[in-house]
């Protein structure tokens, strides 16, 4: 369904990534003019080189990315986006125990639904197709946001030609607007600016791990995929990590997290230290699936990067600027929803444009060509939107910290698969009591972030309220058969009042 709208806005969104891109398809659904700048190259061409100077191709698309494309109303792009993604069901464990190599399969969900392995290029260049076609946006690539006054609603780009000296002179674009969105990640120039205008909270934490990326490559022999393409694999460890995720080209992109030091001394050693460090912790990787000169070549030539997390309050300044996906709340890539909490905070930030008549055809006599009003509504929106949204995107920030501990360690505990078989059991079983695993709720749902951790909470103490009865019911059980045996044989008259009398208490207390 397309919005119309009774007076045309212009929107200036920095950063052509997919939540900027997404943001752009929204907007333009509505009917504002807008324009879309790019720090970089376009991102279509294969020569244009990523901020982090890494190859990643991977993203992890679940429910709530999915939704928020879905509500852009454009069917073909997400039959395009899905068309070339890989589902995955769950996660697949990898260990060794006596010598023997060892995999485990654990599902993400009791109802078979998966998450999405998509490629990076895919994906935006989808939505950058779309935005060419679309008659109310123009592109603007190598433009770099260098200035900006939100009182007077004006930025200011630098445009650098591909190929042009740097050392010469860059020209200098300025450009207006109604709403400046910045969807240009966590070091953002957009969120710098508006900082000089909003008393915005800050926080930014660098955690003491660095990723490498590696490459599994398809079998040489079939040209197929060495393991398993439906799960996210996990070689867990104490203190760091090796992942893989499928591609397209049947190969894995992975990834290895671990602390600074590691890197440091692996980077010190010989290459034999690599490969032992390797086989220790992450058996079966080299050389089964990576020879070792090819895991020596990556870990020396890919770059060696940290992890950021940032949360910011407010996401907004007045009704002419917001932050959105990193630039709002760049997070931990141990839950997999960096880009889908981005594309979220568009469906999330246009709904409530929405509902505060910003774009409403029910505006009174005149509203339309009245532009204070029009702002004022705005403002109202922008409020309301870092009211709700700042709660959520911190939450998901905490969680996504907490899972890393879960995936390289939980993962094996004895305790965490309890407790997970006894959540999935009661959602398989009775679902009428609404219970779900904190995965399930993050991945396949769209609830509010900061509503999943309350409910999980309160199934926490739920379920550890249940877990101690049964534990006291075995203890009392156990109880029960002593008496028994004590029943059949002389005691003290003494010994036997007293676990008369704890029987007695126990059976009151529950």
């Amino acid at each position: 369904m397309a919005h119309s709208t009774p007076a045309k806005q212009k929107v200036v969104i920095v950063g052509a990534g997919p939540v900027g891109s997404l943001a752009a398809l929204y907007a333009a659904a509505r009917g504002d003019v807008v324009e879309v700048y790019e720090l970089r190259g376009d991102l279509r061409d294969p020569a244009t080189i990523p901020l982090n100077f890494t190859k990643s191709i991977n993203l992890a698309l679940s429910e709530r990315g999915i939704n928020a494309m879905r509500e852009s109303h454009r069917d073909e792009l997400i039959d395009r986006v899905l068309a070339d993604s890989i589902p995955m069901h769950g996660r697949m464990i990898h260990g060794r125990t006596d010598g023997k190599l060892w995999e485990a399969a654990q599902a993400y969900d009791v109802h078979g639904r998966a998450i999405n392995a998509v490629d990076r290029g895919t994906l935006n260049n989808a939505l950058l197709d779309e935005l060419e076609q679309t008659p109310n946006v123009r592109l603007f690539f190598n433009h770099k946001l260098v200035g900006a006054d939100f009182r007077a609603n004006r930025a200011w780009f630098e445009r650098r030609d591909p190929g042009s000296n740097p050392y010469d002179k860059a020209t200098e674009v300025e450009a207006t607007f109604d709403l400046l969105i910045g969807a240009d990640g966590a070091h953002s120039a957009a969120r710098y600016h508006m900082m000089k205008f909003a008393r915005v909270d800050y926080q930014q934490e660098y955690i003491d791990t660095l990723w490498c990326e590696f490459r599994i490559p398809p079998s040489p022999t079939t040209n197929d995929f060495l393991i398993s393409p439906n799960h996210l694999h996990i070689w867990p460890g104490k203190e760091f990590m090796f992942i893989a995720i499928p591609s397209a080209d049947r190969s894995f992109t992975c990834t290895l997290f671990a602390p600074a030091d590691h890197y440091d001394t692996l980077s010190a050693s010989s290459p034999d230290r690599l490969i032992e460090f390797f086989d220790t912790n992450f058996p079966g990787v080299c050389p089964d699936l990576i020879t070792p000169e090819a895991l020596h070549e990556q870990f020396t030539t890919n770059q060696h990067l940290p992890l950021i997390s940032l949360k910011c309050k407010p996401h907004h300044y007045d009704a002419s600027v917001v932050v959105v996906g990193d630039a709002a709340h760049a997070v931990l890539p141990f839950y997999g929803q960096g880009l889908n909490a981005g594309l979220e905070d568009i469906r999330t930030l246009f709904d409530i444009l929405d509902r505060h008549g910003v774009y409403s055809n029910s505006f009174s006599p005149g509203m339309q060509d009245d532009p204070e009003r029009r702002r004022e509504a705005r403002r109202r929106a922008l409020q309301a939107y870092t009211d709700q949204r700042a709660a959520d995107t911190h939450a998901i920030n905490d969680l996504s910290k907490q899972n890393f501990l879960e995936m390289r360690w939980g993962v094996k505990s004895p305790l965490y698969r309890l407790r997970k078989a006894v959540e999935e059991s009661m959602d398989r079983y009775l679902p009428g009591l609404g219970w779900q695993t904190q995965y399930t709720r993050v991945s396949f749902s769209n609830q509010r972030y900061s509503e999943v951790v309350q409910a999980v909470r309160r199934q926490g103490r739920l379920l550890g309220l249940g877990l101690g009865a049964a534990a006291l019911v075995a203890g009392l059980s156990a109880v029960a058969v002593s008496l028994q045996f004590w029943r059949r044989r002389p005691a003290p008259r003494s010994l036997w009042a007293v676990l008369r009398n704890v029987w007695r208490e126990a059976g009151a207390w529950l």
